[in-house]
């Protein structure tokens, strides 16, 4: 695995994590090749995940890709149309407040949108892993404001990780993700 920045190292420490963030974090790193190449790893995803006939371009926006095959690794049910990001707003159960590995759907411009998983927040921002973002999976901070869902997996028992996480306000906000 890629080693996470300083900031959010205090991840690889804690356990267990809930498991859809366990499986995001071994994705951590995976960036776009650039140019007209491919990385086979995230086309490998869309094979995994059964939307390879959809899906054949890096260059398309996969933060709904990726959070296809984390759920998918972790045991748990994909969205129909998962390539779409607004629809990840249907996962799970909604949520008041975010916790550690939460999904969170995010507003972009012209109607679009943008999905990720929960590592904490600060007082304007959620800090996000996910896919697509500065093309590749990282983790970054997004506007508060922006969020239109937060979508809890279904838990037997959560485990204890899954809390929220106040963090420092490190970083600039994401104005786009792609």
């Amino acid at each position: 695995m890629k080693p996470l920045p300083p900031a959010y190292g205090w991840i690889d420490d804690l356990r267990p994590l809930p498991r859809m963030l366990e499986e995001a974090r071994k994705l951590y790193g995976t960036f776009e090749v650039v140019g007209p190449a491919d990385n086979p790893a995230i086309l490998g995803w869309a094979k995994e995940t059964g939307l390879a006939k959809i899906y054949n371009d890096d260059a398309i926006p996969w933060c709904g890709l990726f959070m296809a095959v984390v759920p998918k690794r972790a045991g748990r049910p994909i969205v129909e149309g998962p390539l779409w990001a607004r629809n990840w707003a249907k996962f799970g159960n909604p949520a008041d407040r975010a916790q550690l590995g939460d999904i969170l759907v995010f507003r972009r411009g012209q109607g679009s949108g943008h999905v990720g998983l929960y590592v904490g927040e600060d007082y304007g921002a959620f800090h996000v892993l996910g896919g697509n973002q500065s093309d590749g999976v990282t983790i970054t901070r997004i506007a508060r404001d922006r969020c239109i869902a937060i979508r809890r997996p279904t838990y037997r028992k959560a485990p204890a990780s899954a809390k929220p996480v106040q963090l420092a306000a490190n970083g600039v906000l994401s104005p786009n993700e792609a």
